[in-house]
C-alpha cells in the first residue's frame, strides 16, 4: 500500500475531493480548472441530489455532486472504464442536472443555474487528441458562446505526460499529483503551498482513522480486483482472436489448394481428403 490514497478508488476519490474537510481543496481545484470564470466561493456537497443514476460497478464509476452559495451545479466525476457512449451519458447526467432545476408555475421563467461537468478519465478516445477538451454551447459561425449555463471538461490522464520538474501552473501541479498520488514518496511543492500541505495531511494513509482507513482498503481490494478482472477478460479475449485468426488462416489456405486442385481437373474426393473441405464447399469454387 502506498503512502498516500489512490485516487483512482472510490472512497479515495471521495477522501480527495468528496468530505467537508477537504472542501478547500476542491474549492481550489475547481477555481484552478475554470480560470476566467467567476470565482467559486463556497460550495456545499449534494449527496441527496443524486444526479447520476449508475448501473456501473463503482469501483469503475464515482462522482461528487456539489452546488455554489449562488447555485451552480459541478459535477466531479471518476471514470476508470472505458465507454463507447461516454461522451452521450456525460451529456445526459448534464441534461439531468439542467432539467431537475424545473419549477412549476408561470412565475418561473427557466431561471436555471450553471452546470459544469469535470470528468476525469482513466483511459483515452480517439476522437478527442488532447489531454484536455472544454465543451460549451457554441455558435458555429461566429465562434461566440451561445451560452454559458453548460461547461463540460474531459481530463484524459493517460495523455497528461509531464513529469514533476515539467509542471508549470498550479493546474498542471494539481493534475501531475492527482494522477501519480498513490505512487509518490512525499507531496510535492508542500513546503511552496499550503494547499499542497493540506492535501498531503489529509490523503496520508497514515491518518486516516480506523473506519475510514477499513473503508478505504476495502475500496482498494475491490479496485484491483475489478481491473484484474478486466485484464484478465482483455488478455483471453487477445489469445481466443489469435487462435480464431490462425483458424480463418488455415482455412483459407485449404481454400487456396482446392482451388488450385480443382482447376488442374482432380477428383473432388481427392480434394476433398486432402484439405478437409466439404465436396460442397469444393464445388463452390
Amino acid at each position: 500500500m502506498g503512502r498516500f490514497v489512490n485516487p483512482f478508488t472510490d472512497v479515495g476519490f471521495k477522501i480527495v475531493f468528496g468530505q467537508e474537510i477537504s472542501k478547500p481543496l476542491l474549492l481550489h481545484f475547481l477555481n484552478t480548472l475554470l480560470e476566467g470564470v467567476e470565482e467559486i466561493v463556497d460550495l456545499s456537497f449534494s449527496d441527496k441530489e443524486q444526479v447520476a443514476d449508475y448501473d456501473d460497478d463503482r469501483t469503475l464509476i464515482y462522482d461528487v455532486l456539489c452546488t455554489t452559495s449562488d447555485g451552480r451545479k459541478i459535477i466531479v466525476e471518476m471514470q476508470n472504464k472505458k465507454q463507447g457512449f461516454f461522451k452521450k451519458r456525460s451529456l445526459y447526467y448534464v441534461a439531468r442536472a439542467i432539467s431537475r432545476q424545473g419549477e412549476s408555475g408561470k412565475q418561473w421563467r427557466y431561471d436555471i443555474k450553471a452546470v459544469y461537468f469535470v470528468a476525469f478519465m482513466n483511459f483515452t478516445l480517439p476522437d478527442m487528441p488532447e489531454f484536455r477538451t472544454d465543451v460549451v454551447l457554441m455558435d458555429t459561425k461566429t465562434k461566440s458562446m451561445f451560452s454559458d449555463d453548460i461547461k463540460m471538461t474531459f481530463l484524459q490522464l493517460p495523455l497528461f505526460t509531464k513529469e514533476e520538474a515539467e509542471c508549470e501552473t498550479v493546474f498542471e501541479k494539481w493534475i501531475y499529483i492527482f494522477k501519480n498520488m498513490n505512487i509518490l514518496e512525499r507531496m510535492p511543492w508542500a513546503a511552496q503551498n499550503a494547499v499542497f500541505n493540506k492535501l498531503s495531511d489529509i490523503v496520508e494513509v497514515a491518518h486516516l482513522s480506523g473506519k475510514t482507513r477499513d473503508e478505504y482498503e476495502a475500496s482498494l481490494k475491490r479496485y484491483r480486483d475489478s481491473f484484474d478482472v478486466f485484464e484478465t477478460a482483455k488478455e483471453d479475449g487477445l489469445a481466443e482472436g489469435r487462435a480464431e485468426g490462425r483458424i480463418e488462416g488455415a482455412k483459407q489456405k485449404s481454400i487456396d489448394i482446392a482451388r488450385k486442385m480443382k482447376s488442374k481437373g482432380m477428383d473432388i474426393d481427392i480434394i476433398s481428403d486432402m484439405t478437409s473441405l466439404s465436396k460442397e464447399e469444393i464445388l463452390a469454387l
